[in-house]
């Protein structure tokens, strides 16, 4: 396989374009919804279950709202997330917030929605108690160091910023309990874009034994664990997806070994995907704006970084399928660009693509996780808008572009004519 799809044709962006300007970020309704029933369904043997989707890789409600629909909750990291959850109507436990360095206020605000807080270190369970107080839940995030792999993107789990050690685990659901807390969670989180299957079978194992131990120990009873997230996406063509209902298999054997076979009470598996939700299912959609020859050939568009940054910020591939030119041969090596003022401002580097022009179309793929939330401002640029195809193929607007009076509306232009 040397080609991705895309679920529109020509026409229909050059349709689309007379009412959106380029670039756009355009999602695929049908594409999350078909993938959100799979992923559900791999785990269907655990009547808890329940995908909390993260909302970080893709922050709008619209998208948030047919995920809520689909029966997904939120795992939210910030006050502005919490809120967002809010506002589709997804509150109490179906929200989990996970977050680190957390400031009181947002503490207070998850606790008042009924959020499901999982604390990232030991010295978080004193600074609830004052600033919001303990709710009846409460879950710990694990970080098991070297004990387990990690990948490119989210390092090694002994030097990340996240988590408990095994031992404040222990001590941690003690101090909980003395202080009368009667329900229990445990989470982690140590691989982002993991294709392999098994990582996520192997972690199951490595939380379920956990539980046992911890149960054991201290004398609780969990209510869930939360794998969390990090299943990857084929960004590459010749890649394969991970197989969901291999993974739910996996895991199901693993729950009934290591936590029905060791005696502890039915507990609901929860994850936390975000990527692998919506990432696939979404496309930033560019023109070409000036094809440049020196040392290098350049092909610049009228996207930037500031609208993709995953390929400036970890090398990462993007596919680019060029709709103006279908059935061309790819036979010229070219850097696809941005027109920001960074060198690294690229969407790819020595790819080769049909010969480009001017005014040609093309698509760049999985821009539907860690796209236009990552974007930014910098060199004055504006974040493009977001679109969404619905099932019936009709397109609606989710978030407009940007305008320069956007950009100016924090300054207070005014006061510096006074100054």
């Amino acid at each position: 396989m040397t080609e991705k799809k895309v679920p529109f044709t020509l026409a229909q962006l050059e349709q689309i374009e007379k009412s959106y300007s380029t670039p756009f970020h355009i999602y695929d309704e049908r594409g999350i919804r078909e993938n959100a029933r799979r992923l559900k369904a791999a785990f269907s043997w655990n009547p808890g279950f329940k995908e909390y989707f993260a909302v970080k890789a893709c922050p709008n409600p619209f998208l948030m709202k047919i995920l809520r629909d689909e029966g997904f909750g939120m795992d939210c990291s910030s006050l502005p997330e919490l809120l967002l959850s809010e506002k589709v109507g997804v509150v109490g436990e179906g929200i989990m917030f996970t977050s680190n360095d957390t400031p009181a206020d947002e503490f207070v605000k998850a606790k008042a929605l009924g959020a499901i807080i999982n604390l990232d270190d030991i010295t978080h369970i004193p600074f609830l108690e004052k600033s919001a107080g303990l709710p009846e839940l409460v879950c710990f995030r694990y970080n098991p160091g070297p004990l387990k792999g990690g990948n490119s993107i989210i390092g090694h789990p002994e030097q990340a910023k996240y988590g408990f050690t095994r031992e404040q685990l222990f001590e941690g659901y003690r101090m909980l309990k003395e202080k009368g807390v009667k329900r229990f969670g445990l989470h982690t989180m140590v691989a982002s874009n993991e294709l392999n299957p098994q990582y996520f079978i192997d972690t199951a194992e490595m939380l379920f034994d956990l539980v046992a131990d911890i149960s054991t120990t201290v004398g609780i009873t969990f209510e869930f664990v939360n794998m969390g997230g990090g299943i990857g996406i084929p960004y590459k063509p010749e890649q394969v997806a991970v197989d969901l209902t291999l993974v739910g298999e996996g895991v199901r054997q693993a729950y009934e070994k290591r936590i029905l076979g060791n005696g502890h009470p039915p507990l609901k598996v929860y994850l936390e995907c975000g990527r692998m939700v919506t990432g696939p299912f979404g496309y930033l959609v560019s023109r070409v704006r000036h094809i440049k020859k020196t040392y290098k050939t350049y092909a610049g568009l009228d996207a930037c970084m500031a609208n993709l940054m995953r390929p400036a910020l970890y090398g990462s591939y993007h596919h680019i399928t060029v709709m103006t030119k279908p059935g061309a041969p790819c036979n010229t090596m070219v850097d696809v660009t941005g027109s920001l003022c960074e060198n690294n401002d690229k969407f790819a580097i020595d790819r080769i693509l049909p010969e480009l022009t001017p005014g040609d179309l093309v698509v760049i793929h999985d821009a539907g996780a860690h796209g236009h939330a990552m974007g930014f401002q910098y060199n004055g640029k504006l974040r493009s808008a977001e679109l969404l195809m619905r099932e019936d193929g009709s397109v609606k607007q989710i978030r407009r572009a940007e305008t320069v009076e956007d950009y100016f509306s924090t300054l207070d232009f005014d006061a510096v004519a006074k100054f």
